[in-house]
Parts: C-alpha cells; structure tokens; sequence
C-alpha cells in the first residue's frame, strides 16, 4: 500500500468531529466518561472488548487533539491532553490507556515525519483513524532491547519480521505503529496498516487488571512496508525532546485517574452500603469519625496526585514553547515527580475501597476488585525507583535526566 491509498473506513464508522479547542476537548471528555462509566464495571467481569466505546470515542474527535493547527486540529496543550485522559481513566482505565499509543505515535511524526507523512498520516488521525502499538517484546535483555527488524527488499521498501507483546491498541487499530530495527540498528516506526499481509494480531491479553485493553501479540512474518511509511525514531533523542515526559504523562494521568475513580466509588459506597462499626454507637457508616479520617487522607492524596499532573502538564508546555536541554530536562523531572507520587497512590486507593466498605464491599458481583487490578497492573509500566533516582540527581546536582522515551 501506498501512502496516497489509505483503507476506507471500516463500515458503520461515522465521520470524527473536529474539536475546536482546550474547553472543547474537556468538555467531550467529560460527557463520554459519564457514558463510559455506566457499564465500566461489567465490561471488566465479562472481559466485553470496548469496540463500540472506542468508535465513540474515534467519532468525538479525541483522538485529534494533539493535531497542529496548520493540519486542521486543535493542537490543544499537555495539561489538556493529561486531564482528558484523567477523566476517561476515572471512568475506565481500559479505555484510557488503548489510545495512550496513538497519541505518543501522533508525536513521532510530529517531531521526524516528513511533510508528506505529517500531512497524510494527521489526515488520517482528524478522520477518526486510530494508531495502535507494537512497541514491548518478551524474551529480551530488557525492554529497550528490540530484536523486530526493519529488512531492506530489493525494490527499496522494506519488510518487517519480528513478534511484539503487551501490544496495547493493535487489536483495535486502523494503522499499528511497530518500532523496529534497521539493519544498522536504528531505530525506525514502521506505520503499518491493520490487514496488512503477514501481520497477526492475537488477543492473548490475560493480564489480572486492565482486561479490556487486549494488549496481546502481534506477529509479523515479512510484512511489506513502503519507505514512505517508515520514520527515524532515533533521531528524536538526538537533542532536546519531549517524547518520553508526553508518554509518561499519560500513563500518569490514568494512574491519578484510577485513583479517583476508586475514591469516588468509596466515598459512594460508604455513603449508601457500608455498615458503622458497633462501638462508634452510629447509625451510619458515614458519621463515623474515624472512617472520615481516613477518607480525608485519602482525599488530599488524589488531590496532591491531580495537583502534581497539572503541575507536570505545564512544564511540558512550558518547554515545548522553548525546547532546551534545560527546559526538556525539567519537563521530564515534573513527570517524573507526578508519576513516582501518583502509582503507590493508585494503589493503596484501590485497597482502601475494602478498607472502608467492610466484608460487604469484597462481593464478587460488586467488581470493586478492579480498581486494584487495574492499578497494579498499569503502575507496572515502568519503575518509580528509577524516577526517584533521576529526580534526586536533579535536584541535588543539578544533572538532567538522560533522553530516552521511558523519561
């Protein structure tokens, strides 16, 4: 396939809207986290895939956000991009984290597409079309360690052969972005259309949390790929770059969405179901001194997670206004600080559901397990002790974070 011969549209797929701008986007992602919401729970205790959630969610326009102006989009900033995802992850992190690809793959083109490919590919993506990823593989020295190879054919194209797991996205996606090796072992994004020949995608996901993301394998066995569709992704570390703090901003923003959401489900849950605890000589959960104490410790911590996304959120607008190593460094360093405070936070908010609730609240057919599941399995992305260890170099010593895109 050309990149003049894009796939139509898959059939019952409507027309994206085109968001306008910051207020815009924030509003359409609080209205479709209300609708996601309803049957979060459910969709995770039957492993139900959120196809057609995410043709909403292709259909709203949010997934265009990041989109220049001069490409026709709303080219809104980080702190949006971030409390987007916040909200869509309260709702239901599944959801949430299926798109952090796509717009981390938007970027790549952003900061090493050519003109065509910019113009071509962020057409694609104001349609409605949605990137996926073939990022992570099993069975390496670790997960920077790319074996998947960028093969040159005799007709100056390439083709891809390699296995990829944790391929969140790909199930779900019109074009699967798949970092590769050349064979002088750059590294390249190969922009592969979903049918594409010799490409499998296998929803093996069987992850204890985050069910719904079918982040399975994807297997591609000498698939063709045209020059026009490969960019140089190592040339972004070349300088100052914001690849990596844009990245880990969004799984950011899930944690801290996660963490909310279980704290809105105690405080519901306290509120209507929990019973008080006979010595407090109460008639309501609610009342009890002791149970509000602990809500408010909770409470100030998803606040100070929130407080710090937005804080990480400026930092990378800041920089992306004057790109330096300084500036870049510091937007890695506020992700960083967001990231490393708001994982054990999400963590201990999903415990603290059954802390508050009592027996009743560990029902099977109440799923409020998932809060948990969904914490520990998606803070598992990447070490907060690495970020604690960047942050205090930085800060006593002044040294900048190294470039790289888990950063």
């Amino acid at each position: 396939m050309s990149i003049d011969s894009a796939p139509l549209p898959a059939p019952g797929r409507p027309v994206a809207h085109v968001i306008a701008d910051d207020a815009e986007a924030l509003a359409v992602a609080r209205d479709l986290a209300a609708e996601f919401a309803v049957e979060a729970a459910e969709r995770d205790a039957k492993r139900r895939l959120p196809g057609p959630e995410l043709d909403r969610l292709s259909a709203s326009g949010l997934l265009a956000i990041t989109v220049p102006r001069e490409y026709g989009g709303a080219e809104v900033g980080a702190r949006t991009v971030a409390e987007v995802f916040r909200l869509l992850a309260a709702a239901d992190p599944n959801i949430a984290q299926i798109p952090q690809s796509h717009i981390v793959y938007v970027n790549v083109l952003l900061q090493q597409g050519t003109a065509e490919q910019r113009k071509f590919f962020l057409g694609e993506v104001l349609a409605g079309k949605r990137f996926g990823n073939a990022q992570s593989e099993t069975g390496t020295k670790h997960v920077q360690d790319y074996r998947t190879r960028l093969v040159p054919s005799a007709d100056g194209d390439f083709v891809l052969r390699g296995t990829k797991q944790y391929s969140t996205g790909a199930l779900f996606a019109d074009w699967i972005p798949v970092l590769a090796r050349h064979q002088d072992d750059t590294l390249h994004v190969a922009y592969v259309p979903r049918d594409a020949p010799g490409l499998t995608v296998i929803d093996d996901w069987a992850g204890m949390g985050q069910r719904t993301t079918a982040s399975g394998t994807v297997r591609l066995d000498d698939v063709p790929v045209p020059a026009s569709q490969v960019v140089p992704h190592h040339l972004t570390f070349t300088g100052p770059q914001l690849h990596g703090a844009l990245a880990q901003l969004l799984h950011a923003a899930i944690d801290v969405g996660i963490a909310g959401g279980a704290l809105e489900e105690a405080a519901e849950f306290v509120r209507t179901k929990a019973r008080p605890w006979f010595e407090s000589g109460l008639a309501n959960a609610a009342d009890d001194p002791l149970v509000i104490q602990r809500v408010g410790e909770l409470a100030v911590k998803v606040r100070a997670a929130e407080a710090l996304l937005d804080a990480a959120g400026r930092a990378i607008d800041a920089a992306r206004a004057d790109l330096t190593d300084t500036s870049a460094g510091a937007a890695s360093i506020a992700v960083a600080t967001a990231k490393a405070y708001v994982d054990p936070v999400a963590v201990e908010l999903g415990n603290a559901i059954f802390e508050l609730g009592g027996t009743r609240s560990s029902l099977e057919e109440l799923n409020l397990n998932r809060y948990w599941r969904n914490a520990r399995t998606h803070t598992l992305h990447d070490p907060a002790r690495w970020k604690i260890q960047h942050i205090g170099r930085y800060v006593l010593n002044g040294q900048l974070p190294p470039r790289h895109g888990l950063l």
